[in-house]
């Protein structure tokens, strides 16, 4: 389902009964289209969500952790000065639309009263966030600035006036007069989804769907059907992520046209549920687009590198032949004809038989011959170098291989970490910010096993290398997907459970390049088995005596073990 403004309805009343009255104490903006309000209400902290993102726009609760950047947009900045420790008085939908209003109360600098308005509109890629001066109605700032040429209906900049999105001459089904929604019902050629979205304000395609699929179910009982649905809607909610078709939508209710259905207790848990990866996806892309690319770059740079390195190798190979050329030169120099491109002379290594040798027509017979004897020289000595060079070669791809896979299975707080790595392997340099504080090392994400066993995990190649080589006990057991980039597990214990044994598995595969793939191999064995070669990359180890499970990572078990750590 889209959030359209049956959904935004119901939305508005649970955030009233969450959040009216409530103090904003904290603003923050993590991520370029989205806005964090923590507001104290009924003695607990909520985090309300408004984002203007042109494919995931919505308002809810949420309980997902973002990363806040070092310096706050100037978005932010203008929210903490004018929202900062005002009250939420009202909030409020504009008709059956999505736009919704949220109105807070504050002090001026000379004590009066003074309504802010933030303004939330839920148009895709329209969508947007503006702060606005109730009693002025001018925009104080927005989220996205568009000017006149963009649009030249209005204008969303600082100092002007808010006029609201264009309306469309609609019925409000919530509001509309059972007379006049009986006649429109009735008199309609084809009862469809696209009929009532063309009549009625604020209907997704997919409720559209849905409630034309109960009334030409029931078409001799079609205001009963229609009160039906909107009274259901109103007093019994059922916010419920459905399936049709393998597709996932979410709803307030369940729709008689889902395959599946799963409950949820309330509307924010649902979004959390059904927006959850794919917006973190995309944050993560956000996020670590630059990172990806410094990788990817660095990854063609040494490929390149061992490309050339392979091909001096084989080169090498020739080295006798360039000597062999040298010394036939210098031995027959009389019968080398001056400007000539090639000679014919007898190789006396090989019964004088005759070999055809390439010269340049710019350089004298000596000079030529003595071009052949660099060549072998420079060979002979690049063959001293040339394999530990390959091999070097290929465990910096390998390394960076282990990165981008970290970071196409990192959420978004991930990607601060590992640039972190990246600063500390020389690939990325360090930039200094006005903003000064003395950071701590990230540290390696804990999980509580069913049996109450601490499980650590490391969240990038630094973070593996603390826990194996630094935090472990010897007799802690290690556990690593088996030939494939992914994080290092710690169960801190020396004889798990099969049960823990298993759970810790599952969190290898899970944090591995296999995320998504069934039967993942994870190799397991004390931390006393296992080495790190001098001179090797972050992350890197060998280890021996190891034996072998195959999981199937599940994100509930995932989830459930991290929520064994908050209890």
């Amino acid at each position: 389902m889209s959030f359209d403004g049956v959904f935004t309805h119901e939305m508005v009343k649970e955030l009233r009964e969450t959040l009216l009255s409530g103090r904003v104490s904290k603003i923050h903006q993590p991520y370029e289209n989205e806005i964090i309000l923590v507001i104290r209400a009924r003695g607990k902290n909520h985090r309300l969500l408004l984002s203007a993102h042109p494919s995931y726009a919505r308002i809810q609760l949420t309980e997902i952790g973002y990363q806040n950047p070092e310096i706050p947009p100037s978005f932010a900045m203008m929210l903490r000065k004018h929202l900062e420790g005002t009250l939420l008085e009202e909030i409020k939908q504009i008709e059956n639309d999505r736009v919704i209003q949220f109105i807070f109360s504050r002090r001026d600098e000379l004590g009066d009263a003074q309504n802010i308005v933030l303004v939330v509109e839920l148009m895709g890629r329209h969508s947007t966030i503006i702060l606005m001066n109730h009693q002025t109605g001018k925009i104080l700032d927005a989220i996205k600035h568009v000017g006149h040429s963009q649009n030249t209906y209005r204008t969303i900049l600082p100092g002007n006036e808010y006029i609201e999105p264009p309306k469309q001459n609609l019925l409000n089904p919530f509001t509309a007069e059972k007379e006049t929604v009986f006649h429109l019902l009735s008199t309609a050629e084809v009862l469809n989804g696209k009929y009532l979205q063309q009549t009625f304000q604020g209907l997704g395609r997919d409720t559209a769907d849905e409630l034309a699929h109960r009334l030409n179910r029931d078409l001799n009982q079609k205001m009963q059907v229609w009160n039906g649905f909107w009274q259901q809607v109103i007093e019994d909610p059922q916010p419920t992520l459905g399936k049709m078709s393998d597709k996932e939508f979410f709803a307030p209710i369940a729709f008689e046209t889902f395959e599946q259905t799963q409950s949820f207790e309330t509307l924010s848990l649902l979004l959390d549920a059904y927006f959850g990866e794919k917006a973190e996806k995309d944050r993560v892309k956000q996020l670590g687009n630059e990172l990806i690319r410094k990788v990817e770059n660095e990854i063609k740079r040494n490929q390149s590198k061992l490309a050339k390195r392979e091909k001096t190798l084989a080169d090498s190979e020739n080295a006798e032949e360039y000597r062999r050329d040298g010394e036939l030169l210098t031995t027959f120099m009389a019968q080398v004809p001056r400007g000539a491109e090639r000679v014919e002379l007898e190789n006396y290594y090989e019964n004088n038989q005759l070999i055809t040798i390439k010269l340049r027509p710019d350089l004298t017979p000596n000079q030529n011959a003595q071009k052949y004897f660099q060549k072998y020289q420079k060979l002979k000595n690049a063959v001293k170098l040339i394999h530990q060079q390959i091999a070097e070669a290929k465990d910096e791809i390998e390394y960076l291989n282990s990165v981008l896979s970290q970071l196409e299975i990192a959420g978004p707080m991930d990607i601060e970490v590992i640039k972190e790595e990246l600063i500390a392997s020389g690939y990325l340099k360090k930039k200094n910010t006005k903003k000064t504080r003395n950071q701590k090392p990230s540290q390696p994400e804990t999980f509580v096993s069913t049996d109450g066993t601490t499980i650590l995990v490391g969240k990038n190649n630094l973070q593996n290398d603390q826990l194996t080589l630094k935090k472990s006990r010897k007799t802690d057991i290690w556990l690593h997907a088996k030939n494939i980039p992914g994080s290092h597990v710690i169960i801190k214990s020396e004889n798990p459970s099969d049960q823990t044994l298993l759970e810790a598995a599952e969190l290898a595969a899970y944090y591995s390049k296999y995320r998504h793939s069934a039967q993942v191999p994870v190799d397991y064995v004390a931390v006393k088995h296992v080495h790190k070669p001098n001179g090797a990359k972050p992350g890197f180890v060998i280890y021996e005596n190891q034996q072998t499970l195959f999981v199937t990572p599940e994100e509930q078990t995932i989830e459930r073990l991290r929520k064994n750590n908050s209890k």
